[in-house]
């Protein structure tokens, strides 16, 4: 996940180009600054890790997060008629930008 400032034309440029490189390394939004890929192990996400650094705007904040399946399938999702929602599928590990 991330906050990356967006007030001049180049923030917002570079804000967009770090979004459009996680969805070109197959991460998909959950939110408009979170991003998440599934790896499988921790083993497996050092290469995304790697490339998150490489590609770190120079400004704002980046943050890796990291959930196993326990974790991921016990998170409880509402929507507006506050009636909780299966997720889509329990990953073995979930790794969000």
């Amino acid at each position: 996940m991330f906050d990356l400032p967006t007030e001049t034309k180049h923030e917002r440029r570079e804000a967009s180009r770090f979004r459009n490189f996680l969805q070109d390394l197959g991460f998909s939004m959950a939110q408009y600054s979170v991003y998440m890929r599934f790896t499988g192990t921790r083993e497996n996400s050092q290469k995304y890790i790697h490339a998150v650094k490489r590609n770190n705007p120079c400004t704002g904040d980046v943050n890796i997060l990291f959930f196993t399946d326990t974790q991921f399938g016990d998170i409880i999702h509402l929507d507006k008629t506050q009636t909780p929602r299966p997720l889509a599928q329990r990953p073995n590990q979930l790794q969000l930008f």
